[in-house]
């Protein structure tokens, strides 16, 4: 299964109508993905769309400051998790961007796909990399 987005939201507003847009769990996996790249722009708007997603357990001081910790110079993290997206790329995944999700045929479940772990250490883009 993929979930495709045609455009990541450059803004709060933007978020709203792409969440608008359906809620299944493997739109809210791509809409966090969305929302992480949001807050690394704009922190008050990211942690708006990311309350969003998060229903009524709104994002703590900390939970802010984690995401800022993790995300600190890093703005190609967010998007690592979409398909095209490599460290030879910088990171930047095709249009429309499209994220893998595979289904655990005995449970009916869907779970995210090719992926190492989101905000944690990957390879830096090659751009970045003194060592290329």
């Amino acid at each position: 299964m993929q979930v495709v987005i045609q455009k990541i939201p450059e803004n709060l507003p933007e978020f709203e109508l792409l969440a608008a847009e359906g809620r299944q769990p493997e739109r809210i996996c791509a809409l966090f993905l969305c929302a992480l790249a949001l807050f690394d722009r704009n922190k008050e708007a990211g942690a708006a769309a990311m309350n969003l997603l998060r229903g009524p357990k709104p994002l703590t001081p900390y939970d802010c400051q984690f995401l800022r910790d993790r995300l600190r110079g890093k703005p190609y993290l967010p998007l690592a998790y979409f398909e095209g997206a490599t460290p030879e790329n910088g990171y930047q995944p095709q249009v429309p961007y499209a994220l893998k999700l595979r289904q655990k045929a005995s449970t009916g479940e869907w779970f995210l796909w090719e992926y190492s772990s989101i905000l944690s250490g990957i390879r830096i883009p090659a751009a970045e990399d003194p060592w290329s």
